[in-house]
């Protein structure tokens, strides 16, 4: 859900993956001659054809279904609130919690523990659905509905746990600055999401999957080399079993402030070359060293800012007007949160393509910086192929700019053969490849 996610997005960081490099002639070419002998275009054009007419439909008919998925879950999540108000079933909740104690801060956590596992039950089918049924029906998941189903759980337990901290936090904060909340509640909201950033990878992420260290030094060394050449301080690699659950291939480089973690799952290591891997973890390097986890929080600040000015003035004008129909008395009742999260996601789903937008950029200078150190065109794009197992290689325009948070495969892989046939006629090809020598 819409909703569900603004909660869980306060806790739970997902990094981001993808892509690297093949055959490159050992000798100098006059760019005339390098235009001849390679033209990047055909070279998309020719890795692009690979995918069979049955993969490609799938592919798509599997990713133009998230966009119906998307409007779905926002629909959903909306009229849930409306059922939670309608009903004055919030209003119920926030009565049960306040019998609990005289204490105020455990009315808001008592209320936030009944709305997540309300809210939680009720999205139960559709969430099943979308992430498990529907994973299996396109051959992406691999775990039985059992341990899917445990999964789940884990995150539901563990919404429960920061978002009633959340919530009695910033119910504080509109409590005792009615005037200066949006500002403050910015602030300590974005203090919660640096502290997702600096959890997550080393408390969270193993709740879900087991994490060993990389054994392989074949794998191992060249990944560190990276790491060395590119000022990343991790002296180690850690492989998740993630394919215990999909057969996607992913890896992050993760953390602030110490608490930097190179990870890959076993589906990379099991799927791919090893100048696959070399460009996908350069790539992920490319988060880490562009600093796009600060950015991404200055931008969310801003996105929370502006959200948060806009939420005052809605709430104002829908709680005139229904407040007491619903037994809400105001903004300091904690039986408005259906009402908040409803109007947020709103908002948010509206910035859909901002959002989408400015993630795409960060990943585009990803790609950039991950060919410039892997040196790794064809593994960019062999990889870039495996990611069409559930991603449409070659979207239009218009849907690129809405739906897409990641360049498309088709852009990728034209990216990777102008940056291969540029260095091809490059003044000094020998040192170019230098120790590595083609793939």
């Amino acid at each position: 859900m819409k909703g569900e996610a603004v909660l869980k997005s306060f806790w739970l960081v997902l990094c981001l993956t993808i892509v690297g490099t093949t055959g490159w002639g050992q000798t100098e070419a006059p760019r005339s001659q390098v235009g001849e002998a390679f033209n990047p275009e055909h070279a998309a054009r020719s890795y692009l054809d690979q995918l069979s007419a049955e993969k490609r439909a799938r592919s798509n008919a599997y990713f133009e279904g998230g966009y119906w998925i998307q409007l779905w879950q926002f629909l959903a999540g909306v009229g849930m609130a409306w059922i939670l108000l309608a009903t004055r079933a919030s209003a119920a909740m926030r009565d049960f919690a306040e019998k609990l104690t005289r204490f105020r801060f455990v009315h808001f956590a008592g209320y936030g523990v009944l709305y997540i596992l309300a809210v939680s039950l009720m999205s139960f089918p559709l969430a099943a659905y979308t992430d498990f049924f529907r994973e299996h029906q396109y051959a992406l998941a691999t775990h039985r509905f059992g341990e899917w189903f445990m999964d789940w759980a884990k995150g539901i337990v563990l919404t429960v746990i920061f978002g009633s901290l959340i919530l009695v936090t910033l119910m504080a904060v509109v409590r005792r600055l009615p005037r200066a909340w949006p500002v403050v509640g910015t602030i300590v909201s974005l203090l919660f999401l640096i502290l997702a950033v600096l959890i997550a990878p080393v408390y969270i992420a193993p709740l879900f999957n087991t994490y060993r260290p990389l054994a392989d030094p074949n794998v191992l060394n060249p990944i560190l080399s990276l790491a060395r050449a590119n000022g990343i301080p991790a002296h180690q690699v850690y492989e998740m079993d993630a394919s215990r659950q999909t057969t996607r291939i992913s890896a992050n480089v993760s953390g602030i402030f110490g608490t930097t973690r190179i990870t890959l799952n076993d589906n990379l290591l099991q799927r791919c070359s090893l100048a696959e891997v070399e460009a996908v973890m350069a790539h992920e390097m490319g988060h880490y060293v562009l600093n796009h986890v600060y950015k991404m929080l200055i931008f969310f600040g801003a996105i929370i800012a502006l959200g948060f000015i806009l939420l005052r003035w809605a709430l104002a004008v829908t709680l005139t007007r229904y407040g007491a129909k619903w037994g809400i008395a105001g903004l300091t009742d904690v039986a408005v949160v259906p009402l908040v999260v409803a109007l947020f996601s709103a908002y948010l789903f509206v910035l859909t393509p901002v959002i989408n937008t400015f993630v795409r950029v960060q990943e585009s200078e990803a790609d950039i910086f991950g060919l410039n150190a892997a040196r790794r065109p064809d593994g960019f794009a062999e990889a870039a192929l495996k990611l069409a197992d559930y991603r449409k290689m070659e979207p239009g325009p218009a849907e690129e700019f809405l739906f897409y948070d990641h360049p498309s495969g088709a852009t990728r892989i034209r990216m990777a053969m102008r940056w291969k046939a540029e260095n091809l006629a490059s003044a000094d090809n020998r040192k170019l490849l230098g120790p590595k020598g083609p793939d």
